[in-house]
Parts: C-alpha cells; sequence; structure tokens
C-alpha cells in the first residue's frame, strides 16, 4: 500500500523538484551573490511625461511598455538632470548635476569638450565587478576620441556621435536652410560609429529610419553573447528626436500619424529586449530602466511629444520640460503594478545600481542618491530630499522639496502663445520672464498659481536650499561661481581626433 502511495505522488513529487530548480534559477540576484543582476537601460530622446499609454497616451498603442509598467515600478515625479540632450546624458552616466562636471547645452560637430575621462560612469563603475558593458545609439557627450564610449568604460559601441538633426539637411531632408540656420549646411553627414571608427554616413531621411530596428538588434545580440556574464546595456534611442523617421514595419501603423508609428517602434524594440531576457532564462536577474533624456520639443507640433498636461517642455525647468516617464522592472526585488510618488531623478541611477552591483563608489562628490528602498516597494523611504532645476551652463532655475517647488527669477524659452509647426518642420519660439514663484505640484502641476504670499515660510525654506546649492555649484545668474564643480575635457593640440 505503501509503494502504490509513493507511486502515485511519484509525478507530484517530481513536478515540485522542478519548480524549486526553476524558481532557484530564476531567483534574482543580490550584491553580495557570485554574479550582480543585469542592468539595462533604455534612454530615449525627447520622449514627453504624456507620451506612454500608461502615462495617458492616445491614438497609438505602447503593450510592451504597458507590460513593462504592469510587472514594474512607474514612477510619476522622476526628473532628467537638465532639460536638454548632452547635459541631461552626462548626468545620466555620472549621477551628477551636470554643472558639476562641466557639460551643459547639446554639444555639436564643432565641439572641442566632452565628458572628462577622469570621471567615473556607471560603466566604468560597474565594469569593477567584472560586468561586460555596451553602449548603442546615442552617445552626446564627446565625439572625439578622448570622449567616446571605449574610452568611457564601454566594452562595445554602436551608435551617433550626436542627435540625429546635426546634419547637412533641414528637418525636410533636403539640403537648404532657412535665414539663422545655414550654419548647418557646413555639418558633416551624420557618422554611424562602431567601436571608435566611424563605419557608415547616413546622408538622407530613409537612412535614419533604419536606426531604431539596428540599435535593437544591436543590443539583442550583446545580450545573448554575454548571457552567461553579468551585463549593462545603455540603449540610447535617437528617436523620437526630430527629424523622426520609422522602418516600414510601422510606417503608417498609429492613428497619430509619424510620431505615433516611432512610438509604436520604440515599444517593439522594448519587447525584443524583453523576449530576449526571457528566452534566456534572465528575466528575474536584470534591472530595467526606462526613462527620457527631456521632455518634448513641443514646437514641432505633431512631430513632437506630450508633456501631458505639464508646463513647458524641453529647454526649459518648468515640469514638462525636467519631468519624465520612468519605468522600472525587477521581478521578485520591485513590487508589480506600483507607483511611486516619491522625488527621484537620472542622476539617483549610478550611486542605485552601484549598490546593487556591490561596485565602489566614485572617488568624486556626485549628487545622485541610492533610491534601491524604493525599488523595494518601502512606502517609508524618501531617499531624495530635494532637486535643484539648473539649465543653460550653470543657471540655478528652480528647487523643489516635497511637494512644493521655487521658481527663481529668470528668462526663458516659451512654447505658449505661438503656433508650433506641422509635418517635421519647426514653429517659432516665444520668450517668456518669471519673477519668485511658488507652486505647489500637487495641487498644481501645470504652475500657474503662485502661492509664495500664502506660505512666505516655505519660501524662505527653500531659498535657503537655493543659498546652499549656489556655494556648492554657483549660479549665473546671481554671479555665484560655486567651489565644486570640475571642468569637462577637452580635445589637446595633439590629442587624436575622432575621424
Amino acid at each position: 500500500m505503501k509503494i502504490k502511495t509513493i507511486n502515485a505522488l511519484l509525478p507530484l513529487l517530481l513536478l515540485a523538484a522542478m519548480v524549486s530548480i526553476v524558481s532557484a534559477r530564476q531567483t534574482p540576484r543580490h550584491p553580495d551573490s557570485l554574479r550582480p543582476p543585469n542592468i539595462v537601460i533604455i534612454f530615449m530622446d525627447d520622449l514627453g511625461y504624456g507620451d506612454l499609454a500608461s502615462y495617458g497616451a492616445t491614438q497609438y498603442h505602447t503593450p510592451n511598455l504597458d507590460r513593462l509598467a504592469g510587472e514594474g515600478m512607474r514612477f510619476t515625479h522622476f526628473y532628467a538632470a537638465q532639460a536638454v540632450c548632452s547635459a541631461s546624458r552626462a548626468a545620466l552616466l555620472t549621477g551628477c548635476y551636470s554643472n558639476r562636471v562641466g557639460i551643459s547645452g547639446a554639444l555639436g560637430p564643432t565641439s572641442e569638450i566632452g565628458l572628462n575621462p577622469a570621471e567615473t560612469t556607471i560603466a566604468e563603475a560597474l565594469k569593477s565587478r567584472g560586468y561586460r558593458t555596451a553602449a548603442v545609439g546615442k552617445w552626446h557627450v564627446g565625439h572625439h576620441l578622448p570622449f567616446l564610449p571605449l574610452q568611457q568604460g564601454f566594452d562595445e559601441y554602436l551608435g551617433l556621435p550626436w542627435s540625429n538633426d546635426m546634419t547637412p539637411f533641414y528637418y525636410d531632408g533636403k539640403r537648404t536652410f532657412p535665414e539663422g540656420q545655414e550654419r548647418r549646411k557646413n555639418y558633416p553627414e551624420l557618422p554611424l560609429i562602431k567601436g571608435n571608427k566611424k563605419i557608415r554616413e547616413l546622408t538622407t531621411l530613409s537612412d535614419q529610419a533604419e536606426l531604431t530596428t539596428l540599435y535593437t538588434e544591436t543590443a539583442v545580440d550583446f545580450i545573448e553573447r554575454n548571457r552567461e556574464h553579468p551585463f549593462f546595456l545603455y540603449l540610447a534611442h535617437s528617436m523620437p528626436h526630430v527629424p523622426l523617421a520609422v522602418s516600414s514595419k510601422f510606417k503608417g501603423r498609429s492613428e497619430q500619424g509619424l510620431y505615433g508609428d516611432v512610438l509604436m517602434e520604440i515599444d517593439w524594440s522594448v519587447g525584443e529586449i524583453v523576449k530576449t531576457l526571457e528566452k534566456l532564462e534572465l528575466s528575474n536577474e536584470t534591472l530595467i530602466i526606462f526613462t527620457s533624456d527631456n521632455g518634448p520639443w513641443l514646437n514641432f507640433g505633431d512631430h513632437a511629444g506630450s508633456a501631458g498636461g505639464l508646463r513647458e517642455g524641453k529647454g526649459t525647468s518648468f515640469e514638462g520640460g525636467q519631468r519624465v516617464p520612468c519605468i522600472m522592472r525587477w521581478p521578485d526585488v520591485i513590487p508589480a503594478a506600483t507607483v511611486c510618488e516619491k522625488l527621484a531623478s537620472a542622476i539617483d541611477i549610478l550611486p542605485t545600481v552601484i549598490d546593487i552591483s556591490g561596485a565602489e563608489q566614485p572617488e568624486n562628490k556626485i549628487d545622485g542618491v541610492n533610491i534601491l528602498p524604493l525599488l523595494r516597494g518601502d512606502r517609508e523611504a524618501n531617499p531624495r530630499d530635494h532637486f535643484y532645476y539648473y539649465y543653460g551652463k550653470n543657471n540655478l532655475e528652480a528647487v523643489r522639496r516635497g511637494q512644493w517647488k521655487l521658481v527663481l527669477p529668470h528668462s526663458y524659452r516659451s512654447y505658449e502663445g505661438v503656433i508650433p509647426g506641422r509635418n517635421g518642420m519647426p514653429g517659432k519660439y516665444a520668450r517668456g520672464k518669471t519673477e519668485l514663484r511658488l507652486y505647489d505640484l500637487r495641487r498644481d502641476p501645470g504652475e500657474r498659481y503662485d502661492m509664495s504670499g500664502t506660505y512666505p515660510e516655505v519660501v524662505d525654506e527653500l531659498l535657503g536650499l537655493a543659498a546652499q546649492a549656489r556655494a556648492d555649484l554657483g549660479d549665473d545668474l546671481t554671479g555665484h561661481a560655486g567651489s565644486n564643480r570640475r571642468p569637462a575635457g577637452k580635445v589637446a593640440q595633439n590629442t587624436t581626433k575622432q575621424e
């Protein structure tokens, strides 16, 4: 009788053993384990706060990103460090406000500076823990040889050295330029770089239509080749920065036109990354971070994204310029289908993944904080106390703590009161000027109602934070140099440049 019972239970015992083995294999690895978790950062270009279905987008579908949000954490108060390309990317890679490391604006083909090799990047920190590292896509923190990814901690690189609009043709693909844009005719053809060498020139919008697929295939190949090692993949898409271009797979697929088509292809790209991780049984030991470098370039109208009701867009320190979508997934660590309303920023990614991987913190001062408690779902955690909104070379334009944002007096480029462009052509900018204003972002995310007269004590508190920032990082608007800024890297006369 006992033998019969055992025989009857044997299939169940075998099944339980198999489940146990699979569970053990898929248990996420932590810093004290033999192999730290993989890190995948997917960094978008000019994606607005309202550009994903999970953040309110309509007329196109992002099912893979919806799934990522459903299986992970969606941040509602996540900030790019600055509302412009190069500054934002330098900040992400170093965990510093970009003015601390000497990078501002959008570096162009004639720039002689780049991210200083003396700075510690995410890639360099993770390599010390045995990670294989790859950068795929837009780089934009220095195109000369000393500043390219292979000299900044990455084992592999394929992508563009700067934005896809820095070309000798205009947004319509023609090689004629309106008044004020003639300098662009002297730009080199857009170079596609592999490693340290240019391997191709992209001379048409049709060439650019290949980019999302090319980046995706390169990223998938990197993951497949490094399945047995911890890896760091930095996938920085060139889209949806204008000029927009999409492959034939997605052209005409959305109800929103070309912008929606581009976002659907980006969503497909995310799906390919997730599918590859699942196929290789790496999902549970991989942290995926999806976010954007800044908000939407609104004067491009139907070729621009949505700030989701936030004020202004790219190139401003209002919420539409710097508050961006962010989704993170790490099964069994990040609680599924959660929303984080705490303050966080792209500068927090470096110290967080360093803690996760067990790597050493940089010797130089950084500005990021470890947000791992937020990822674990600790509702009492509040690692980021405040945030500084810098723009330009070194302009301190706002300070935030908790629900309160103090906008400091400054002039700014504005999208309000002017008609945006259409079909890929830009509209005009307006100019705005603001005095000291206090906004309650919990009740007024559109930054319309000044509360400074009602809460003078909050104004004083935030002015105190601004004074600390000026002593540390400086502020060109008030003539403060700051005591803890570091220089960008500069090309020496005898230094080999990237050809």
